[in-house]
């Protein structure tokens, strides 16, 4: 009798919560929220990730050996062109020091020897013991020489002070700016050896520099959007870094290939940051871009969520007095999160928004 009574009591608890169960789903079916048709803008977009970039950005380096000996900058400088930034000093090993020295010593030799031969060539060519064509040999063989010491003798005198003084030039060992900028970057300090830049070597990088008051967003974008881009859209960017700040900027630059980023197939595109003197900008920035498609102002506009999805139709769900109806639409322009309506809707209608479906 006692079991009989338990289990009478479980079956009506049962029942209670099944009759509450129920009544809290219908009541979730009939709550629904108005969302009235508005007029607004809507612009489709092309979304691009990348990072800010300088235009043109300059490694410098030395067509000189030797070992950083001064540094005139520090990282972050605004340099002006030809400013002094670093000085190199000659380090030449044994071999190259003895060769240099020997070789204009051995110039200088043949310069004297040749000297006096002149001189006696000049002696015999007065008393018209020899040709003109003899004199002007000589000459020419002097001239050479002497050429020839003049170089062995300037190679020897930079190897050694590290600057001579050609025809009122001086040249030395200082590496200048080759354009006013930024230092972005310092890959060499003092005391490190320099490689020189030569036709069979790329030389030694010793820092990066570049004017930052052009500067470009450099990103991918999809492959589904590539195809409705073209040079010269306007395009609004979002910088990390600054959060509350609008860059604005215009589409320069398409690759022309695709290049593969997992399953992702993405093309390159340059957008020029048009007021980048109005803000602080540094290189590497993360940040994306939005580039405007297409735009239409003044337009019907519903959130996209509240647009229903049959076959080749678009439906939404209207309350006129206590009535709910579904009503076909056409719609135009999305940007993901409202969608332009074309037919079917007024301005201030209410369109029914169900609350999203428990997953059971």
């Amino acid at each position: 009798m006692k079991k009989i009574f338990i289990y009478g009591f479980v079956i009506i608890l049962v029942v209670i919560a099944a009759v509450l169960i129920f009544k809290g789903k219908n009541g979730n079916e009939q709550a629904f929220k108005l969302v009235a048709v508005e007029r607004g803008t809507i612009t489709e977009k092309a979304l691009a990730v990348g990072t800010i970039e300088p235009d043109k950005e300059i490694k410098v380096k030395s067509t000189i050996p030797g070992i950083i000996s001064e540094v005139y900058f520090k990282v972050g400088d605004l340099v002006e062109k030809d400013r002094p930034l670093f000085k190199i000093s000659p380090n030449p090993t044994p071999v190259e020091y003895v060769e240099a020295r020997r070789g204009m010593e051995i110039a200088e030799v043949t310069r004297r020897q040749l000297l006096k031969e002149k001189e006696r060539k000049v002696s015999l060519y007065r008393d018209r013991l020899i040709s003109r064509s003899e004199m002007d040999g000589i000459e020419a063989r002097y001239d050479e020489t002497d050429l020839k010491h003049r170089i062995a003798r300037e190679r020897y005198q930079l190897m050694e002070k590290g600057r001579i003084e050609i025809s009122g030039r001086n040249i030395n060992s200082i590496i200048k700016s080759p354009i006013s900028g930024v230092v972005l970057s310092r890959n060499a300090y003092e005391g490190d050896p320099v490689v020189p830049l030569t036709n069979f070597q790329p030389g030694t990088e010793l820092c990066a520099m570049a004017d930052l008051e052009e500067i470009l967003f450099k990103g991918t974008v999809d492959e589904i959007d590539v195809g409705k881009l073209e040079p010269g859209m306007s395009a609004d960017i979002q910088v990390g870094a600054l959060p509350n700040t609008k860059v604005e900027g215009k589409l320069e630059r398409i690759s022309p290939k695709a290049k593969k980023d997992g399953n992702a197939t993405l093309f390159d595109i340059e957008i020029a940051v048009m007021n980048s003197s109005e803000k602080t900008l540094r290189a590497g920035y993360s940040a994306t871009a939005y580039v405007k498609i297409r735009e239409r102002k003044d337009v019907l506009i519903i959130p996209e969520r509240l647009v229903i999805f049959e076959k080749d139709k678009r439906y939404v769900e209207v309350k006129e007095g206590d009535v709910i109806s579904k009503v076909e639409i056409k719609t135009g322009l999305s940007d993901s999160l409202n969608i332009e309506v074309t037919e079917g809707l007024k301005e201030g209608q209410e369109v029914v928004e169900r609350p999203p479906r428990e997953i059971t």
